[in-house]
């Protein structure tokens, strides 16, 4: 289940009850608590005479951040049907709300994520398979809209920032040797967005959801559970079914990407979120880990080794 935070009910409905009162289906709430753990949006659990759901409302930063709410509204949707994700209940457009159902089942830490590397690969697997989300989400994209927003507004850049510059067009370059195309992917897999119901995971929060290469996804999965180098392996080579050096290669490469981009999220969200969390802090040991990487004898490796199948 989703862990729940200590806000009251009554300092819930005084902050968000007006809100609310716009979708119909919510006018007859009971409760609400709110749950922990994100770091850019407000999640309620909301008590209906039914049953639970869950009102995920968003902050006014999601244009800075590369969030797309109508592209979350619909990606949520095909993620539905493609039976991984939780069903869309409303969505009220403009309104930075979005309500869904409630899943019962247990929120992974990043132990659970290493003792569920194939079931978690099976459910991704189930994802990629779907259908065709409706925009694109690639990281190396996304790292050159971030410096942009970052530099243009004089946010704060961790220093060397730059020196890697170099780096990344390098794993640009080798990703397009054995390039399959994309799929659509959650992007955003830390942890906390696993929901184990006892039968399947289920993969939730498509705010940064695109299509993307399938090796994001699971090079973002092991760097967000901060695993070791041989939990990657037994993650890509479940999902591939055999072993895959290449698509190893591609998810360490990738999960630096991800690491790097992620830093200038953390920039943004540092100076602009009013959410009570140490964005700073969080990118620069991203920053650090990719700088450490970036400068390794497996960088090069694993840049040869893509390119290899």
């Amino acid at each position: 289940m989703y862990p729940e935070a200590m806000n009251s009910s009554n300092t819930l409905e005084e902050e968000f009850g007006a809100l609310l009162n716009k979708v119909p289906r919510l006018n007859n709430r009971r409760s609400l608590t709110e749950l922990s753990g994100g770091i850019t949006n407000r999640n309620l659990k909301v008590e209906l005479p039914d049953g639970y759901c869950v009102a995920r409302i968003s902050s006014n930063s999601s244009e800075l951040l590369s969030i797309d709410r109508n592209s979350e509204y619909h990606n949520s949707k095909l993620a539905a049907e493609s039976g991984c994700g939780a069903q869309v209940l409303d969505y009220l457009p403009g309104g930075g709300l979005l309500v869904i159902s409630f899943i019962e089942g247990k929120t992974f830490s990043a132990r659970d994520v290493e003792n569920n590397l194939v079931r978690i690969a099976a459910s991704c697997r189930a994802l990629h398979s779907g259908k065709p989300f409706v925009r694109d989400f690639t990281m190396y994209e996304t790292q050159r809209n971030y410096l942009s927003i970052v530099q243009e507004r004089g946010f704060k850049l961790p220093a060397h920032y730059l020196d890697f510059a170099p780096q990344m067009e390098e794993i640009n370059k080798a990703m397009r040797v054995l390039d399959d195309g994309l799929v659509p992917c959650n992007n955003d897999l830390l942890p906390g967005n696993f929901i184990d119901d006892g039968n399947k995971i289920w993969l939730i929060d498509y705010e940064y959801s695109g299509n993307n290469d399938a090796c994001f996804e699971l090079g973002n999965i092991w760097a967000e559970a901060f695993l070791d180098y041989e939990r990657l392996e037994e993650l890509v080579n479940a999902y591939y079914g055999e072993r895959r050096p290449e698509k190893i290669a591609r998810a360490w490469l990738q999960a630096l990407m991800a690491k790097y981009g992620w830093t200038l999220w953390a920039s943004i969200q540092s100076s602009i979120s009013e959410l009570d969390f140490d964005f700073w802090q969080w990118g620069m040991a991203k920053f650090e880990l990719a700088q450490s990487e970036f400068t390794s004898s497996a960088f090069d490796k694993a840049l040869i080794q893509v390119t290899e199948k």
